[in-house]
């Protein structure tokens, strides 16, 4: 096979175009041609005016070689690379130890079922609650603002990323394709065919609940086991080293390799295993407010004459601000015809997040405005950032009415130093409801004035996006852990053997992609320890 990269083509293409544009590019008649597939399509917007198709894909040609030779200079041709996964070890049939995963999430669904594939029979703790039944529960604080703190955006089977875009596109590295490996097995767990070839793939929150639980049936009939509402309240360390764990039912379960999965709103378990003396540090993250506009201001702004078009859908945006103060605004976690959602996991408090469903036909675009922090805002022991979300969760919730309701604003009112009363043209999404009034004691000061700097910039970059009657919704706190599990180059605490710090709560990750593809590196690691090799 040979993959040709840089293919552009005009969105309204014909279907024959691309095999047309292969064989003008190979220089090959049309039999010679065999067979094709997109291995990758992406969109180039940078003009409004001219938005292009961009393909990569893999071709079968007759006699490859006499091609390859023929076209050697052009460097958007070459043969296309083995993209498979390959397990790196099996478990042998004598070993009688389980591994123990801690958490649901991307990582710990991954992680398990990898450890289930090599025939490891992990068995996988969640202290939530199997998918549906917390889909329940989420919606018990949406619409009727009761809190389960055990079962609700944060906490229970698929972790906080089956209540957001879904977003399935990551900016690490990945040398070994394991993204490739995260899309295969979602789209053999149900996830449309698509995601495995366009640029920025996703799956929405009504899918992926079918999806986790055809995972988890999977992890199942390969010999792994998961335990729902089982909370690990303690780990138990002889020696240096994991031996196994406590649930919050008071049971024991032993095992020398525990993957720690456990997301990055577990400040419960972050308290335990600070108090037990695995070492952790605190590490930077970022705070702020949701915006949101009316999709279609989104799409002008971004796309032009061609907004609406098919194969471009809703537009989506990415913007970064370095403001005066010396303080960094970005967007974050933008969804395209989505929702704002409560996503508290703590009693009196207000947490906000985003979320699309697969069609992302919802009026409003929303993305969160967050503000860069460091360790050096919140000094003192390394769970300072943890208290330091918490005070401004806090505030939100008083100012929201303590009653679930997020503080908003709208952008003028904001601009001005003036509270809001009214909404305008935008209707915030977020429920239980919002409560309009100034966001000024929502944040820390200079969090304020760097969003009050950074809106006419972005509206300078998008026209719009500084509109009077677009809505800013607090506060948005976990955009990543707070804290950072350290680890060795095998993936191992840094002081607890056997103990694998894995995913978005240790602080090796940030969104679905990188915390699966964690996931699959930690569940390698622990599996070649358990044979006695090593990464």
């Amino acid at each position: 096979m040979l993959r040709l990269t840089e293919i552009k083509l005009p969105l309204d293409h014909a279907e024959r175009a691309l095999e047309d544009a292969a064989r003008e590019r190979l220089g090959i008649e049309t039999d010679a041609l065999l067979r094709y597939t997109i291995f990758r399509r992406g969109i180039d917007a940078r003009r409004r005016s001219a938005i292009y198709a961009i393909y990569t894909l893999d071709i079968e040609v007759q006699d490859e070689a006499e091609v390859l030779a023929r076209v050697r200079k052009d460097h958007r041709i070459g043969p296309t690379p083995d993209t498979s996964y390959k397990f790196v070890t099996r478990a042998p049939q004598a070993l009688a130890e389980r591994p123990l995963v801690i958490g649901s999430g991307p990582c710990g669904l991954y992680a398990g079922l990898l450890l289930a594939q090599m025939g490891f029979r992990p068995v996988i703790l969640e202290r939530g609650k199997p998918v549906r039944e917390r889909t329940k529960d989420t919606w018990g604080l949406w619409r009727k603002s009761v809190l389960n703190p055990e079962s609700n955006v944060q906490f229970g089977e698929g972790g906080a990323g089956t209540f957001s875009d879904g977003k399935l596109y990551s900016q690490v590295k990945d040398p070994r394709h394991y993204g490739r490996k995260v899309l295969a097995e979602l789209v053999t767990a149900g996830a449309p065919p698509e995601i495995l070839y366009v640029s920025k793939p996703h799956i929405g929150t009504f899918r992926l609940v079918g999806i986790v639980e055809h995972m988890r049936k999977t992890i199942q009939k390969l010999g792994g086991e998961v335990r729902f509402e089982s909370r690990v309240d303690e780990l138990i360390i002889e020696e240096g080293g994991v031996r196994g764990v406590v649930l919050s039912s008071g049971a024991t379960i032993s095992s020398r390799h525990i993957v720690l999965a456990v997301g990055h709103s577990a400040r419960d378990t972050f308290e335990m295993l600070h108090r037990t003396g695995v070492y952790l540090e605190p590490k930077p993250f970022s705070i702020g407010v949701r915006i949101e506009h009316p999709q279609a201001l989104i799409d002008r702004a971004r796309y032009g004459n061609y907004a609406g078009h098919q194969m471009l859908g809703a537009a989506d945006y990415k913007l970064v601000h370095h403001c005066g103060n010396d303080r960094s605004v970005y967007s974050f976690c933008m969804c395209p015809g989505g929702t704002v959602v409560a996503a508290a996991s703590e009693p009196g408090r207000v947490v906000t997040n985003g979320m699309s469903q697969y069609s992302r036909n919802e009026r409003n675009a929303n993305a969160g405005l967050v503000v860069g922090i460091t360790p050096a805002d919140y000094p003192g022991h390394p769970l300072a950032g943890v208290e330091f979300q918490r005070r401004w969760e806090e505030r939100a919730y008083v100012a929201g009415g303590a009653n679930y309701c997020a503080p908003g604003q709208r952008v003028a009112d904001f601009l001005a130093h003036r509270p809001s009363s009214a909404l305008g043209e935008v209707m915030p999404s977020y429920t239980p409801g919002v409560r309009m009034t100034a966001l000024d004691g929502c944040l820390p000061d200079y969090a304020i004035a760097a969003l009050r700097e950074a809106l006419p910039a972005f509206d300078r970059q998008l026209k719009g996006f500084a509109m009077d009657d677009a809505v800013l919704t607090g506060v948005e706190t976990r955009t990543s852990s707070p804290i950072r599990i350290k680890r060795n180059p095998a993936y191992e605490s840094l002081n607890t053997r056997g103990l694998y710090p894995a995913g978005e709560g240790a602080g090796y990750a940030g969104g679905i992609m990188s915390a699966a593809i964690d996931g699959i590196e930690v569940a390698e690691a622990l599996a070649l320890s358990m044979v006695g090799e090593h990464p």
